[in-house]
């Protein structure tokens, strides 16, 4: 091989490397966490074929799962963040979109806070509320068969939602918190993020998932 011709593969390979983009480098930036074709990046529990994707949308359709984020943006892991997606609901639908979780192959998530997704289902703890910590009672913020924009922010230990641009819940855990029996693990951390799939009864649809993660002080 001549050095000529090394010269040009060596620049190639510079060239192609910094056309690629580490997820952890998009630190700041809005970053998609579905594909939109497939469930790759997740990780559904217990009753797998809950989640179904068709048309760009993520559809939690059947008995009791979670799926959890495992793909590479910020390596599955969020402490501070912004959350956003599309939501649908079915009339008497239920749902949920849990942050600071982990994996776990049966239950409801022992660890991490859910924001609720329920426009009419019999639960009166509806769409917005911080469940069980800050609730919204009874009259969702949120509409059978329309989109809604969910959006949530986790910074130090303060949480916000907003749906649709109104804020519904702002909650800072107290330094001497205590979660409520039976939810032990409900404490601000880090963890994944994870969708819910309720009930049979249930058909929620989600579109357009993105977090951003703040840089680093040394970014």
């Amino acid at each position: 091989m001549t050095r000529k011709l090394v010269l040009m593969l060596l620049f190639a390979s510079l060239l192609l490397a910094g056309c690629q983009t580490t997820p952890a480098g998009k630190a700041g930036h809005w970053q998609s966490l579905f594909n939109g074709k497939t469930l790759d990046g997740w990780l559904a529990s217990e009753n797998k074929d809950t989640f179904t994707v068709s048309n760009g949308m993520i559809i939690a359709h059947g008995p009791r799962s979670h799926l959890f984020y495992t793909g590479l943006v910020n390596d599955a892991d969020f402490k501070n963040f912004e959350f956003k997606a599309d939501v649908l609901t079915k009339p008497g639908s239920n749902s949920g979109i849990y942050f600071h979780t982990q994996y776990e192959e049966t239950g409801w998530p022992s660890k991490g806070f859910e924001c609720q997704v329920n426009s009419t289902h019999s639960d009166r703890k509806k769409t917005g509320g911080l469940y069980n910590v800050q609730d919204v009672m009874d009259n969702a913020p949120s509409t059978d068969d329309k989109w809604f924009h969910y959006y949530i922010r986790v910074e130090d230990n303060h949480v916000i939602i907003q749906i649709d641009g109104k804020t519904t819940a702002a909650w800072t855990q107290p330094e001497n918190w205590t979660p409520p029996q039976g939810m032990e693990g409900r404490k601000i951390g880090e963890g994944t993020i994870a969708l819910q799939g309720h009930d049979p009864d249930s058909i929620v649809y989600y579109k357009n998932i993105m977090v951003k993660v703040p840089p680093s002080p040394m970014d």
